[in-house]
């Protein structure tokens, strides 16, 4: 269960660096609106140790999310795992369990329902995502993710996989095998192979914000074109949105035809699963609209 209501409640975002991050606007602006007594903020700490002494603080504490380099290295200190948690690997959430009259401590990972719910808010028709080819860009923490929100959650199959080196691919698949999501993984390393499978309904891009510019990234820059200018298109969602959500990418996307899904989405909704847990609230109750507003009128500043 979610942690009562507290007027000393206390939640923070913990990592190095984060002084750039929106999430505790991004809480803040929904604690406020919703009358709820808690403050967000930053803890930017190499340290495990010093979050781990927050968090035992039984007064104030009510949740907190965890980022890099952090995400991995948590887990070895906490009480227990959700399915999400421990099949990505690493957990961007903290919840508190009370059992027995022992508070337990729960990692999860959001950024999977944030890359779902990305798709599924903003694409009116869902067929044209569940269980069709997916398309993951990169290899790092959340081309992992995504690979789960595809595979998982949204049945998308196979899941197609384009980076610019093949051993870290390879790496991605074997770590996903292991775990149980790693069927239907495809790495295209041409765009003759791209040409030759069936168009993917969801696309996400887990890169930064860079033109190609070595041989690999220019070969894996093609690949992708050629998934883009196939006949059937779909939606990609560009989870890269700092220091802008206008990517490269997303413009040669929806030049092609293909609905461009801003990463400030993904950002969002992995913070409103994030409030579902802390606060118990349904999504119908969170103020979505007014989050969205307020991060995007920052982002907007922050471009000027």
């Amino acid at each position: 269960m979610p942690h009562s209501v507290e007027a000393e409640g206390v939640g923070c975002l913990f990592g190095f660096p984060i002084a750039h991050s929106l999430s505790p606007l991004f809480h803040q602006t929904s604690y406020d609106d919703l009358g709820i007594p808690w403050k967000f903020t930053f803890l930017e700490s190499k340290s495990i140790h010093e979050f781990l002494e927050f968090i035992r603080n039984p007064k104030c504490y009510v949740g907190s999310a965890v980022t890099m380099p952090h995400k991995v290295a948590i887990m070895d200190h906490l009480d227990g795992l959700t399915d999400e948690g421990r099949e990505v690997g690493a957990v961007n959430t903290i919840i508190i369990r009370e059992e027995q009259g022992r508070r337990k401590y729960i990692g999860t990972n959001t950024d999977v329902f944030g890359i779902r719910e990305s798709f599924y808010q903003n694409v009116s028709d869902r067929s044209l995502l569940d269980g069709k080819p997916g398309l993951v860009i990169g290899s790092g923490g959340a081309a992992r993710s995504a690979v789960y929100a595809l595979r998982r959650m949204m049945n998308c199959k196979p899941v197609y996989i384009v980076n610019r080196f093949k051993d870290e691919v390879d790496q991605v698949i074997q770590e996903c095998q292991s775990i149980g999501f790693g069927q239907n993984l495809i790495h295209v390393e041409t765009v003759e192979q791209a040409q030759e499978l069936a168009a993917p309904g969801a696309i996400v891009s887990c890169i930064p914000d860079f033109p190609p510019t070595t041989p690999e990234e220019i070969r894996a820059r093609s690949v992708i074109e050629a998934m883009l200018n196939k006949e059937q298109k779909g939606a990609i969602l560009e989870m890269c949105y700092h220091p802008s959500p206008w990517t490269e990418l997303g413009a040669i996307a929806e030049k092609s035809g293909w609905q461009v899904i801003l990463g400030t989405e993904a950002m969002i909704y992995q913070g409103i699963e994030q409030q579902k847990l802390w606060t118990g609230k349904s999504l119908a109750e969170l103020p979505v609209e007014k989050v969205k507003a307020v991060i995007h009128e920052q982002l907007k500043q922050s471009r000027h």
